[in-house]
């Protein structure tokens, strides 16, 4: 009988540590569901905003305010991705992406009426597929 008390303890402390673990693992697994939700959706919405600026491009003529709006759409799109992020892929898209961005800027404030887009389209994409999980 005295075999059969000490057993319960520690069955109880095994399990315990078991659950905490299961516990710990399950959470750990769904916050990096989340993460990779949150960079997914973000990244469509930045994919959203480079069609936006191709348009805003297009018609730069029209309303040249349309541009800068775009820009900063997929800049705070991109503070959002950064912000929840530990990815070094992802992180490493989003710095691409928004260097290409300020050189759009940039092209932009130096009088070009019609910047070339296409490295921020090529950065949008593959931070797309760095995203995908």
């Amino acid at each position: 009988m005295a075999v059969s008390r000490s057993r319960r303890p520690r069955i109880a402390i095994v399990a315990a540590v078991a659950a905490v673990g299961l516990t710990v693992g399950l959470t750990t697994g769904c916050d990096a569901v989340n993460k990779a939700l949150d960079c997914v959706q973000t990244a469509d919405a930045i994919a959203d905003s480079v069609t936006d600026l191709q348009q805003a491009v297009e018609s730069a003529a029209n309303d040249p305010t349309q541009l800068e709006e775009s820009l900063n759409s997929i800049d705070q799109n991109l503070d959002k991705i950064g912000d929840k992020t530990d990815d070094a892929d992802v992180n490493k898209a989003v710095d691409d992406l928004q260097q290409a961005v300020t050189n759009v800027r940039d092209a932009v404030k130096n009088g070009d009426e019609t910047p070339d887009i296409s490295p921020v389209t090529d950065a949008a994409g593959e931070l797309t597929k760095v995203c995908t999980p």
